[in-house]
């Protein structure tokens, strides 16, 4: 059960509910969000039902669950989770988000010539990479701080929040310095130190999908985090792997309305990495508009031939500008802006 506290309830009202549990046998994890104290209650299921919680001060709500992902769900909270990162809101049922830049920061040059381009084409957030998880160990890695900082340059020249990808939990803190929103990619789904870290800290966090992972195990390694006190989590569907080798990956389209009714949080779509080629981005970014997602995350580079990294799914700079008129069209068609 999760026992949910109101706004103005204090440190007494959290510790007589904790005591309560504690008399009959059970045990409360207490999590504090930006808004709201939650206790999950931990023991036997049967006493921990019998108890009035509502009746007891402080207390807003005690919600029973059954699902192993408790905070998440929709049964612990019925409605969207709409998470601000300077002033763009991801996850309002109205707005349609457009995430866009290089998967890999590789120079001042390539890095500012790419979020000029995508801003004036309608995108709100940068994306760009300082560490790189790559299959060869001799496979350009990232340029690390210095790309962060160059992140940093250009979310002030241009206005834009940036996403950066953590890949190791010792970096969780120099990241979180720097970007406006912390990325747990596919590779990392699974690294349950890492996902306490990115839960202890306070930036937003997308989490991507494990590229083998069911629904359950995404939403579990979410409540890694949520449970750690950081509740602004953004689910990020980037395909899964399957029998299929014409593209990179086969994007599970049906997960976004599926998480929507399972969970809480905003659900954004990665048609880049889903596609792995160029010619595919643009198709599954209107598919991903037109089923409901909150906003997708694009790779953009100005020489994609040049590329470092992923160079063959990059969009052109132009090719961008066309793929924002098609998206922006089916998510008005859904009542959406971008």
């Amino acid at each position: 059960m999760i026992i949910v506290m109101k706004r103005d309830a204090g440190e007494a009202a959290v510790a007589a509910v904790i005591a309560k549990l504690e008399s009959i046998g059970s045990e409360g994890h207490v999590s504090k969000g930006q808004y709201r104290t939650v206790i999950g209650a931990l023991g036997d299921r049967e006493a921990i039902h019998q108890v009035p919680w509502e009746a007891i001060d402080g207390v807003e709500r005690a919600v029973p669950v059954l699902n192993s992902y408790k905070f998440v769900s929709r049964e612990f909270q019925p409605e969207d989770t709409v998470i601000e990162v300077r002033g763009v809101p991801i996850g309002r049922a109205d707005e349609f988000v457009v995430v866009a830049g290089p998967c890999a920061v590789e120079s001042r040059e390539q890095l500012f010539r790419t979020a000029e381009a995508v801003r004036c084409s309608g995108a709100r957030v940068l994306r760009g990479d300082a560490f790189k998880p790559r299959t060869s160990p001799y496979s350009f890695q990232g340029l690390g701080e210095a790309a962060l900082e160059l992140l940093d340059e250009a979310r002030a020249e241009f206005d834009m929040p940036f996403v950066a990808e953590v890949l190791d939990p010792r970096d969780v803190e120099l990241v979180s310095s720097y970007a406006d929103i912390l990325r747990v990619g596919t590779r990392n789904m699974s690294n349950y130190t890492l996902l306490q870290e990115v839960g202890r800290q306070p930036k937003p966090v997308q989490l991507k999908r494990g590229f083998t992972a069911t629904l359950q195990e995404w939403l579990n390694a979410a409540e890694y985090i949520f449970k750690e006190g950081n509740h602004q989590i953004i689910m990020v569907e980037r395909g899964i792997r399957t029998f299929e080798t014409a593209a990179r990956n086969t994007l599970d389209i049906t997960a976004v309305p599926l998480l929507k009714q399972m969970a809480h949080l905003p659900v954004m779509v990665d048609p880049s990495h889903a596609g792995g080629k160029r010619q595919l981005v643009a198709p599954l970014a209107r598919a991903a508009a037109a089923v409901g997602a909150d906003g997708i995350m694009v790779d953009v580079h100005p020489e994609p031939e040049t590329a470092l990294v992923d160079g063959e799914q990059a969009l052109l700079l132009e090719d961008f500008d066309e793929m924002m008129k098609a998206v922006t069209a089916v998510a008005v068609a859904v009542g959406r802006s971008t």
